[in-house]
């Protein structure tokens, strides 16, 4: 059901080198330095990594969320900060793509495919994270412009980003009031926080966006006025499925480094891959990795296909494959003894930086509501 084609294993091969030999090397240094690798985005860029699910047309690679998950699991094995970043930037092309029209796609998409240009998505508020459908920052109608007042919070490539697709409320009118906007980053007054202090993801800025009456063009509006909650919501369900990925892939990682460690450290009279119950402890990892993969390429097929149950599927698996990722990691810092608590083993930044998976892109918990009410028709 899940063999790849032959397509998709030179993906896979041609992802896995470029991930090997231009971000891997570079990951512990990147997070302790805070440095985001424009130059090695926009290598990714050039070898399709920059629009993976967007339409040819405009320069996108054109493969399937299928092909995505595939991808954004091998760059997490490297590094899931910039897996991560990648995924959140492929949502903006996305958007773009399918809800602009021509005028816009040809603007905007064929500098964010190749990552000359970088996106960011601006939906959360610093008073609207989960209920998303609260969120205050306005969009004026003022003659053929918008004007924004507003804060956007936890925005993932902030001031290294050219474009922003940005949720703003054009009335007062709940989730139906909110619309999808595109605004430039030399946008007279937009500005930006400081680069937040975070527990992972230090290779990617996060930061505010602040809108302090940043005028914009009405073409630059993604669909009508009123729209902009659903095309949240539908780049939401993508994102769900690629974070999922990422968190495989940091998992993955990290069940190789605990069989290799356990292998060549001996203890009690022989190596530790001997004790039955540590064999234990990576036949575990192993199954719940492999569990979340099977569901997260389900979810990734729904999306293909546009099946009745993808909300359900992709809240699925966000959920057990952000959890799936982070408790392997944490279990393999425990494989490791103190050695786990080591920077120079990699561990406790796999941890790090997945933690913030079962968060983002809507929290677990929220996951569990969406599964939940459609579970019982609510």
């Amino acid at each position: 059901m899940f063999e790849l084609t032959e397509d998709q294993q030179a993906v896979v091969e041609m992802v896995r080198d470029f991930a090997a030999t231009a971000i891997a090397p570079h990951a512990a240094e990147w997070d302790e330095t805070k440095h985001f690798p424009v130059d090695v985005l926009q290598e990714a860029g050039t070898l399709g990594m920059g629009g993976i699910y967007v339409r040819e047309e405009f320069g996108g690679s054109g493969m399937t969320r299928t092909d995505a998950a595939l991808i954004f699991e091998e760059l997490a094995k490297a590094d899931p900060t910039i897996a991560a970043y990648i995924s959140i930037h492929n949502m903006v092309v996305w958007m773009i793509d399918a809800f602009g029209n021509e005028q816009q796609r040809a603007q905007w998409v064929p500098q964010l495919a190749s990552m000359e240009a970088l996106g960011s998505y601006c939906l959360t508020e610093p008073g609207a994270g989960s209920d998303a459908a609260a969120l205050s920052t306005k969009a004026v109608l003022d003659g053929d412009s918008y004007v924004l007042n507003g804060t956007k919070q936890f925005i993932s490539g902030a001031g290294a980003s050219s474009i922003y697709v940005v949720m703003a409320r054009t009335a007062d009118t709940g989730s139906q009031g909110i619309t999808a906007i595109v605004v430039p980053a030399d946008a007279p007054g937009l500005s930006f926080g400081p680069n937040e202090k975070k527990m992972g993801w230090n290779a990617q800025p996060t930061r505010q966006v602040i809108f302090e009456n940043v005028r914009v063009p009405v073409a630059n509006r993604l669909g009508e006025e009123g729209t902009g909650f659903g095309i949240a919501m539908k780049g939401l369900n993508g994102g769900r499925v690629n974070m999922g990925a990422c968190s495989l892939g940091g998992g993955q990682a990290a069940l190789e480094k605990s069989i290799a460690y356990l292998k060549s450290r001996s203890a009690f009279g022989g190596p530790l891959i001997n004790q039955q119950s540590l064999l234990f402890d990576i036949a575990d990892m192993d199954t719940e990795l492999e569990t979340a993969r099977t569901l997260i390429l389900r979810a990734a097929d729904a999306l293909d296909r546009g099946a009745p149950d993808t909300v359900r599927l992709c809240a699925m698996a966000k959920r057990v494959a952000t959890d799936a990722g982070f408790n392997v990691a944490n279990k393999a810092i425990q494989l490791h003894g103190g050695y786990g608590y080591l920077s120079e083993y990699g561990l406790e930044k796999i941890a790090r930086d997945l933690r913030v998976h079962q968060i983002l892109e809507g929290s677990n918990e929220i996951m569990r509501l969406i599964v939940g009410r459609l579970a019982v028709g609510a």
